[in-house]
Parts: C-alpha cells; sequence; structure tokens
C-alpha cells in the first residue's frame, strides 16, 4: 500500500476545509409538481419509469404488421407530402384501439406521417403525453 504524506502547510489547509460527514448539509429539492412544496422524492407525485417499447406493444408484429403496411400504403405524410417516416395510429390513439378490443397493429388504423407532423399532431392531439390520462 502506497502512502501519500501531505506538506504541512497542505495538511493543515485540508484539516480546515473538512467538515464531518454528519454535519455535511444535504441536497434537497422540491417536488415537480406545482404548488406541492415537499422535497423530493415525493411519495405522492413520483412518476414510474416508461415501459420500454415492447411493453407498450411496439414490438415485431407492430414493426412488421402495422408501420410496414401503414408506409407502404402512404409513402409520403398525408400532412405536408414529405416522404413518411413514422406510421402513426389514427383516427384513433394505439390505446383507443386496445380498449375497444381492435387490433391495434392493423395497417388501416394507421397513417403514414414525417417526424415534425407527427410531433405536432401528437402535441395538439395528445396533451401531456404518455402519463395524461386518455
Amino acid at each position: 500500500m502506497v502512502k501519500y504524506v501531505l506538506h504541512k502547510r497542505h495538511a493543515r489547509k485540508a484539516q480546515r476545509h473538512r467538515m464531518p460527514r454528519d454535519t455535511m448539509p444535504t441536497q434537497h429539492s422540491l417536488c415537480p409538481k406545482p404548488g406541492c412544496g415537499n422535497t423530493t422524492p415525493c411519495p405522492r407525485h413520483r412518476q414510474t419509469p416508461r415501459p420500454n417499447p415492447n411493453r407498450r406493444g411496439y414490438g415485431k408484429d407492430h414493426r412488421t404488421t402495422f408501420r410496414q403496411g401503414v408506409l407502404d400504403h402512404d409513402p409520403n405524410c398525408v400532412i405536408c407530402g414529405k416522404p413518411a417516416t413514422v406510421a402513426d395510429h389514427w383516427p384513433l390513439s394505439r390505446r383507443q384501439l386496445v380498449a375497444q378490443g381492435k387490433d391495434p397493429n392493423n395497417p388501416r388504423y394507421g397513417r403514414g406521417l414525417c417526424q415534425p407532423c407527427h410531433s405536432r399532431e401528437t402535441t395538439r392531439n395528445q396533451p401531456g403525453g404518455y402519463t395524461a390520462p386518455h
């Protein structure tokens, strides 16, 4: 084991600036929920992590059946005409299709969009994003 020795001047300086561990201030931040006032992690407003795409239903069936079928049917964005890169569930969302017992991977429930139009439509039609109740 190598032992390092500090020069006296540096040892005194290090001793002066060292605080005992139990008296060190802890860093707390406020809960991100407006008006809550609790420090994080706030048990009432803790968000659950978003499941991965496969768990949300966007697995192999989605990629091979829905996405490919929609992009074959709509190779250009139905809103602006640019090349389509996203298969969007429309006029019902994936959650609504599942709730009604319909197959969400059926390409007839989709439309081809470019990424900017998909982002704009999602913001307009799903305020609050993933965590919002639908």
